[in-house]
């Protein structure tokens, strides 16, 4: 899964968590993105605003699929990892409409084959940014 040039991006609590367990596969932004493939998912360090635990409550209570309706009973009870990565998914567009109702950005990454990993801490910035190698190995020695 690693190589030299991996990128990450830092995505807000409970907005990162939802990508691994409420089906969230739309990343929504202000600007669009070329990157496609498999990228690192990061928490940044801010602590979960209450609107937004509130908005993800309320996207979990219009879902219809198993895993967002399972995440419903689960968020409350949730301690969120921040400040570090907690998985990878594959971008494999960018999009300026979607059904989904993940989607109220400007530009929305069509996100698939979120892959949960344990919580490795190193700090995060704007945008893509690359990994650390230090990260990196870190990873090789999760990967086996």
């Amino acid at each position: 899964m690693t190589d030299t040039q991996m990128l990450a991006l830092s995505i807000r609590q409970p907005w990162a968590w939802a990508i691994f367990h409420a089906g969230k596969g739309i990343e929504n932004r202000d600007w669009p993105t070329k990157v496609r493939g498999r990228v690192l998912i990061h928490t940044s360090k801010a602590k979960p605003t209450l609107q937004d635990i509130y908005f993800v409550e309320q996207m979990l209570e219009r879902a219809t699929s198993a895993a967002a309706i399972a995440a419903m009973f689960v968020l409350p009870a949730v301690s969120f990892n921040r400040g570090g990565i907690i998985g990878s998914v594959e971008i494999i567009d960018c999009v300026t409409e979607s059904p989904s109702p993940w989607f109220f950005g400007r530009f929305g990454f069509v996100l698939k084959d979120p892959k949960p990993l344990p919580f490795i801490p190193c700090k995060g910035a704007l945008g893509f940014w690359r990994v650390p190698d230090d990260i990196l190995a870190q990873l090789e020695e999760v990967d086996g």
